[in-house]
């Protein structure tokens, strides 16, 4: 390893075509990846094409032992890969661990259930057509792209890929260029259970690379980034009408009801702002308190966020121009009337932010509009749910949300405008393998995970089956005046009365 000296930390860049990545906190140089051309991005996809004949192929049964190879080889190889997580990206290395537990969790998921979900299966017919049997499979696309992000190298790109791959796609990856050895880890690890063919690909770059995948003629392509981005990724798609799964970050909401549990709100309202130092889409950037009970949690929040270490739990900001959006953000609260009771001005820090608490802070502010991924919390005291459910629902972004209520957590829950809504906890749902994950708005479509993530990569294909002669027959022009007499009267009788 060596220090990049004229590089800040975290740095990214492209030299003598290779892609250099270091490390946030210090500088160091992580990894020298080649960079991939349009034509070298071509190229892995025409590779991937005549993979995804064979991956297909296998059949359930080995694509599932297979991935479950890869999975064990993963946590065998646990500790080393967090530690690189930790390098490259600035990711505590117990948050490393913790994102690798459930990355794997959701890929057994995948292996062990892809064919209970997408397998050929008989459906309910109809009585006006009762000749015909109904048949329903899910075919893999074929070739699947994937752009994944920094903040999550393992867990987010893992729902597009793992998913992908179980539904019998081959996938081409393009890891984000602020963490490409990571992302070059697991798609090495793949590699050693799955050596015949190329079924997973990665390609190194910055944007031109991921703008050479979606137009590389992938059957559908896959991406988590900024709202900005996500535009430039659907137009460019759009040329080739290649479907994509979009998701585009969020500005999430915590609610605290009158009868919530003020602790374990706290606690969770903490850990939301500021794991992975306030860099998660569904972290919570916003808190909508109830009168009764907003002075008792706001001490409680500022007596559990201050015992929080910076450099140990709070990690470095990965993308050195983040610091910049954080500091106008909280700069922005602090001009507009808001107060800080923990950070502030001087929260950003070199490669560093402290965690910071705002309150009384205009709904029209950049940290309450925009989203600022960082380790800052915004909490606003409401009259009522009725209020905090308003506010909450005020914004562009809707990925995720939690809700702190003993009697009315799942009704809260479900008049959120987001994709997903944890009760009585956070993040819980990106967790459960079972849930599909993703959002609405400004946070984009699609989703990863659950069955939803399966039959995300593939195609329904229908199929009816002639299985009785047809009495009359309707579909042809040799029917019989007295078939479409007998037609309408079934229909009349079938659903010509309300019941």
């Amino acid at each position: 390893m060596t220090t990049t000296s004229s590089l800040p930390p975290g740095a990214s860049v492209v030299e003598a075509g290779k892609l250099i990545s270091t490390n946030p906190a210090t500088g160091e140089e992580v990894a020298r990846l080649p960079v991939a051309t349009a034509a070298d991005v071509a190229a892995a996809v025409e590779r991937a094409r005549a993979a995804s004949v064979w991956w297909a192929g296998l059949g359930w049964r080995e694509r599932r032992r297979r991935l479950l190879r890869w999975r064990s080889l993963l946590v065998a190889r646990i500790q080393e890969l967090a530690e690189l997580m930790h390098r490259e990206g600035g990711k505590p290395v117990d948050e490393a661990l913790l994102e690798i537990v459930v990355s794997v969790d959701h890929a057994a998921w995948a292996a062990k259930h892809a064919r209970k979900v997408l397998g050929p299966r008989r459906v309910g017919g109809s009585l006006m057509q009762s000749e015909y049997a109904a048949h329903l499979e899910y075919q893999p696309f074929g070739v699947i792209g994937v752009l994944g992000p920094w903040n999550f190298p393992i867990f987010t790109p893992f729902g597009s890929i793992a998913y992908g791959l179980a539904a019998g796609n081959a996938v081409v990856f393009k890891p984000s260029e602020y963490t490409p050895a990571v992302g070059q880890f697991y798609v090495d690890a793949f590699n050693e259970v799955v050596p015949e063919h190329p079924v997973l690909q990665i390609v190194h770059g910055s944007g031109e690379t991921g703008a050479a995948l979606c137009r590389s003629g992938v059957d559908k392509l896959a991406f988590t980034g900024s709202a900005a981005t996500g535009r430039k990724v659907m137009a460019a798609c759009a040329e080739t009408l290649t479907p994509v799964l979009i998701e585009c970050g969020g500005k999430d909401a915590l609610i605290v009801d009158d009868d919530a549990d003020l602790d374990a709100a706290a606690e969770a309202a903490a850990w939301g702002a500021n794991f992975n130092a306030g860099q998660a889409c569904v972290g919570i950037e916003r808190a909508y308190v109830h009168e009764r009970v907003y002075d008792a949690f706001v001490g409680k929040l500022v007596a559990r966020t201050e015992k929080l270490t910076v450099g140990e739990q709070v990690g470095p900001i990965t993308m050195p121009g983040q610091r910049d959006i954080i500091a106008r953000h909280i700069d922005d609260a602090l001009t507009s009337g808001g107060r800080a009771l923990l950070g502030g001005p001087d929260s950003v820090q070199g490669a560093y932010v402290k965690p910071t608490i705002l309150v009384d802070v205009p709904e029209s502010s950049a940290a309450v509009r925009e989203e600022t991924f960082g380790p800052t919390i915004t909490v606003t005291k409401v009259a009522s749910v009725e209020e905090a459910i308003a506010l909450a629902n005020d914004s562009a972004y809707g990925l995720g949300s939690a809700v702190f209520s003993k009697r009315h957590g799942m009704a809260i829950a479900r008049r959120l405008k987001t994709g997903m809504t944890a009760v009585n906890s956070a993040f819980s749902f990106a967790v459960l393998p079972t849930l599909p994950f993703g959002g609405v708005g400004a946070s984009g479509f699609g989703r990863i995970h659950g069955a939803d993530g399966l039959r995300e990569f593939t195609r329904a294909k229908a199929i009816a089956r002639r299985r009785l002669p047809s009495l009359p027959p309707l579909l042809t022009f040799d029917r019989k005046p007295s078939a479409v007499k007998l037609a309408l009267a079934v229909t009349r009788l079938l659903h010509g009365r309300d019941r």
